[in-house]
């Protein structure tokens, strides 16, 4: 009996000592030799991954870009949420770096990062794409963005400047891409440009709209989804720069000025929100903007939320197209992911609008029929309405500019649809793309929260079950000796 007693003891704690053996789990990871020989790149940027254990046959990308004076650590601590839904569904995250030791942000706003593979940040982070979808056997056709603060603008910038490469993007706290100044000189400026961040920049939807057409000339193919996310009390990049780019994506997507749905009553973190959706004409999210009202900047309490980001990027699905094109096509008018031409439609040809509001120039050319896009088609229903401007107790924007405050009117001039509400624990429809639900993952609650250009950090405790193993085994190992000594 003592042997059959201590052979068991022995039996359970070689199986918890085998548990408690380190395993060598997925973790970031800095990747060298990704640039390929190509020249111009920034020296001080990194490319760092995130592979998950188990990885999906011919897996997505989610590249995740940091705020300014962070890394590539952080942002992927700041979004655990996504980090499990990698885990989960097997996609693998791109994971960028600036140098943080010279507090440098992402350079957005120069004339060699708003050009095509012309060097600069916007064609380091292009080139770890096409660096990870070669080394780790990824899907081309599954490639997506998200980023907050300088990280947002590079997201909405990579969109614009690479549709052929990126689907969608999820930016907190971003600005339009291509956005400058009157008085800016995008030929020699770095970062982010200090005056769109204080708001006062105002365009036309066709001159936003024209911004990104003009980065990839006779460009007709299909055109990324962008999901937004804003506080209205952002202190350092204006919330109104959410309608800019919400007036960006009307006209480049041919979208009414009007949103589809109006979700009013959200909770985003610790602030009640509201959110606005517009379909295309295939019935698909495309557009999806978040206000948190009264948030702060990113809005830090609720960071790369998964219970939105996920779905809405379509990570939580596993074809091997994207969702979007798979329902609608890939702006050629042919769904499943066919390809086409994705020409214009009739009258389509693109004319030159005069410049105006600080002399930028956009292309307004008619919508191709069929769902295809044509080069910078305007948005149904003419101009837009503002009516979204800054909510009550917005700070002074960064750059000296000061804020136009207002009473915290909806973006892009949406009337707010009373009584609704987001349904919470519903699935998210890869197909439809107009319900926002749950997407199987919990809503992320970060550890600590900041305001400013820096985000909250999450944290996570796991448990260790093979601590009771082992002490049970001991336990049994002690009494079997002390039973053959008596």
């Amino acid at each position: 009996m003592t042997r059959k007693f201590c052979a068991l003891g022995s039996l359970l704690l070689a199986l918890a000592l085998l548990r408690a053996a380190p395993a060598i789990a997925a973790s970031v990871q800095q990747v060298s030799n990704w640039t390929g020989g190509v020249a111009n790149l920034p020296s001080d940027v990194l490319m760092y991954v995130y592979v998950p254990d188990k990885v999906a046959t011919n897996p997505p990308i989610l590249t995740l870009i940091h705020s300014c004076d962070s890394n590539a650590s952080v942002v992927l601590g700041q979004a655990p949420g996504l980090k499990s839904a990698a885990d989960q569904y097997g996609f693998i995250i791109v994971l960028p770096q600036s140098n943080p030791s010279s507090l440098r942000c992402w350079t957005t706003d120069s004339t060699q990062v708003w050009t095509r593979n012309s060097g600069g940040d916007s064609n380091a982070i292009k080139q770890m794409v096409v660096y990870a979808l070669s080394t780790y056997k990824a899907n081309a056709d599954r490639v997506y963005a998200a980023g907050c603060s300088s990280g947002a603008m590079m997201t909405e910038l990579l969109l614009g400047l690479y549709p052929d490469i990126f689907k969608a993007g999820s930016s907190f706290a971003g600005m339009p891409a291509g956005c400058h100044g009157p008085n800016d000189n995008s030929s020699s400026a770095t970062g982010y440009n200090g005056t769109c961040a204080g708001g006062p920049v105002n365009y036309t939807p066709q001159q936003w709209g024209g911004l990104i057409t003009a980065m990839y000339p006779g460009y007709t193919g299909h055109r990324p989804r962008l999901q937004l996310f804003h506080g209205s009390a952002d202190p350092t990049i204006n919330y109104v720069n959410m309608a800019e780019s919400c007036e960006q994506y009307e006209n480049l997507l041919s979208l009414s000025t009007t949103p589809t749905k109006t979700v009013t009553g959200l909770t985003l973190g610790q602030h009640q929100g509201t959110e606005q959706q517009w379909n295309n004409s295939c019935g698909y999210l495309v557009l999806d903007a978040f206000d948190s009202i009264n948030g702060d900047h990113g809005p830090s309490d609720d960071l790369f939320d998964p219970t939105y980001v996920v779905p809405f990027l379509g990570l939580n699905n596993t074809g091997a197209v994207d969702p979007e094109i798979a329902q609608c096509g890939d702006g050629s008018g042919s769904a499943d992911g066919g390809t086409g031409t994705g020409g214009s439609g009739a009258g389509g040809s693109a004319s030159t609008g005069a410049g105006g509001k600080g002399g930028a120039v956009g292309t307004s050319g008619g919508s191709a029929s069929g769902g295809s896009l044509g080069g910078g088609g305007n948005a149904a229903g003419g101009s837009s309405g503002k009516g979204g401007g800054q909510a009550s107790g917005g700070s002074q924007g960064s750059g000296g500019i000061t804020s136009t405050q207002g009473t915290g009117g909806a973006v892009t001039g949406g009337a707010s649809a009373s009584g609704s509400s987001s349904g919470s624990g519903g699935s998210s429809s890869a197909g439809s793309g107009s319900n926002t639900g749950a997407g199987g993952n919990p809503p992320v609650t970060p550890a600590s929260t900041s305001s400013g250009s820096s985000c909250a950090i999450g944290s996570s405790a796991h448990a260790r079950p093979w601590v009771g193993l082992a002490i049970l085994g001991l336990a049994l190992l002690g009494l079997a000796r002390r039973r053959r000594v008596d």
